[in-house]
């Protein structure tokens, strides 16, 4: 009778842990077709848009809706330590897709005044210089031109999608990696996965749609881009 009921028990803990895990292995299949989906969807929209430039924006609330949804609908998402005022990341080197420059370009002469306009350009020029001396992207530690003296984003709503998709799980270690000794600044920060990933889908969609129109797919850095937009206004619908 003891084995009887000690058969009973061992089939009902295995039954229902195989039960549990045809569910996790279902549920993982279908956040693996997320991103193919959202990928899916983005390209239609992007497809419709009149400009390159009007396709980056979309792309930018496309990926901002996904991601909110992301976090608000599952559970145990990775800790962010970011936080308003925290700059660290904002003295790194940033790539930005086709679209973007313009996109930020358009807003900045329409928001910005003419005096703030020339001095954004004198800083950019100057982060050009700096840049251009270091022997590899990854070694710029240069202050972003647009980040205000509150250290704030002064383009927050339309900032590039490199920036969107930079989550730190450690502001301290933000800290060492970009103001840190040449060891620390080999250190790399743990990004949240899913987050990182649609903005992956959106850039790449974006150079998708640019080739597909005949223009220039590549990533380009972003203050060169933005000096070179700024400077040439009727270069603003193409990168």
């Amino acid at each position: 009778m003891v084995m009887v009921k000690l058969d009973d028990a061992i089939d009902r803990i295995t039954g229902d842990i195989s039960r549990t895990g045809a569910l996790t292995a279902e549920a993982s299949r279908r956040y693996e077709e997320m991103f193919p989906g959202f990928r899916a969807e983005l390209a239609r929209v992007l497809e419709q848009a009149p400009t390159i430039t009007d396709a980056a924006k979309a792309a930018i609330m496309l990926v901002d809706a996904a991601s909110r949804s992301l976090r608000d609908s599952f559970p145990h998402q990775p800790h962010c330590d970011c936080r308003d005022g925290c700059s660290a990341c904002c003295h790194l080197f940033v790539a930005v897709p086709p679209g973007v420059t313009s996109l930020i370009a358009d807003h900045i002469r329409k928001t910005f005044p003419p005096d703030e306009q020339q001095a954004l350009l004198d800083r950019l020029a100057e982060a050009a210089r700096i840049i251009e001396q270091a022997k590899t992207t990854s070694e710029v530690r240069s202050r972003c031109p647009l980040l205000g003296a509150d250290e704030r984003c002064t383009i927050y709503d339309v900032r590039p999608l490199t920036c969107r998709a930079f989550t730190s799980s450690s502001a301290p270690r933000c800290q060492t990696m970009v103001f840190g000794d040449e060891h620390q600044r080999k250190d790399r920060i743990d990004q949240n996965p899913g987050h990182f990933r649609l903005h992956l889908e959106a850039t790449e969609a974006l150079q998708d749609t640019a080739r597909a129109r005949g223009l220039d797919g590549r990533q380009k850095g972003f203050v060169h881009a933005l000096l070179d937009k700024l400077e040439v206004p009727e270069k603003r619908n193409v990168d």
